[in-house]
């Protein structure tokens, strides 16, 4: 427990010395390559309901989901920080929360997140006090965008941006190490970091408005071509190459000349 508590430690510690750096990731070879790349943190986050299981939001996933890929990342990954997240209606009381807390930092997350501020202020304190760390999050909240009609920017304008903060200092207040800043505009990003002690780790919140930030890793590599967020930048084209390798394998196999290396 005390080495979970002192890599969350070292991402609070961050707060306007170091730029921390995160990526998702949801399997072990993914876990490994991030941690041998030296990633700061890395996040489970039940976007993989959407690039890696097909749902069409992360409102699908389960908590199974969760502890399989939890499970599969922390084989991989040694060095880095692993949030596990907690999905949907697996933290509606703080008992709930804590249970399944456990169950992720049992399945080797080394903290776990849930979203939104005021109102779940109360299970975020249970979670730290039963030992595990916590990564808030606030602004764009995907588990309720059904509720709140679709993916929108936050903090538009000064009321929106103050209780924005609210929550922030609410979670602040309850003992997370840090909180994702989603889809919230620039300028109310830079000043949630600039009123924060923790860490704003910030997902289409502009560049430099936040202490660091996080990608989905199938954006970055081009894994996923059917949908690639505006805020994304794609570095590589790992779809195009899985295609044309699949083609190549297919044409040998077709041709009679074999898949194999001749030896």
């Amino acid at each position: 427990m005390k080495e979970h508590q002192s890599k969350a430690a070292r991402i609070k510690s961050m707060k306007g010395k170091q730029s921390v750096v995160s990526l998702t990731g949801y399997d072990y070879a993914t876990g490994r390559l991030l941690d041998e790349a030296g990633v700061d943190l890395i996040l489970v986050g039940d976007s993989l309901g959407m690039v890696v299981l097909g749902f069409p939001d992360t409102t699908h996933v389960t908590m199974d989901h969760m502890l399989h890929h939890v499970a599969a990342v922390a084989r991989g990954a040694k060095m880095a920080l692993i949030v596990g997240d907690l999905p949907i209606h697996s933290y509606d009381t703080p008992e709930q929360a804590v249970e399944n807390a456990k169950r992720l930092h049992e399945a080797g997350a080394d903290a776990v997140k849930l979203e939104g501020g005021v109102r779940q202020q109360a299970k975020v304190k249970a979670i730290v006090d039963a030992g595990i760390p916590v990564l808030g999050h606030m602004g764009m909240l995907p588990q309720r965008v059904l509720e709140e009609g679709g993916y929108k920017k936050k903090g538009k304008s000064e009321s929106e941006a103050e209780a924005i903060l609210e929550g922030c200092l609410a979670l602040q207040e309850a003992g997370v190490f840090g909180i994702v800043l989603e889809s919230v505009v620039g300028s109310a990003a830079m000043m949630l970091t600039e009123k924060l002690s923790v860490p704003t780790i910030g997902i289409g919140c502009g560049n430099a408005n936040c202490d660091g930030e996080v990608a989905v890793i199938t954006d970055i590599v081009g894994a996923y071509p059917w949908f690639v967020p505006p805020f994304a930048t794609v570095r590589a084209n790992v779809a195009a190459d899985t295609k044309a390798a699949a083609i190549a394998y297919a044409d040998a196999v077709r041709s009679g000349e074999g898949a194999a290396r001749h030896v």
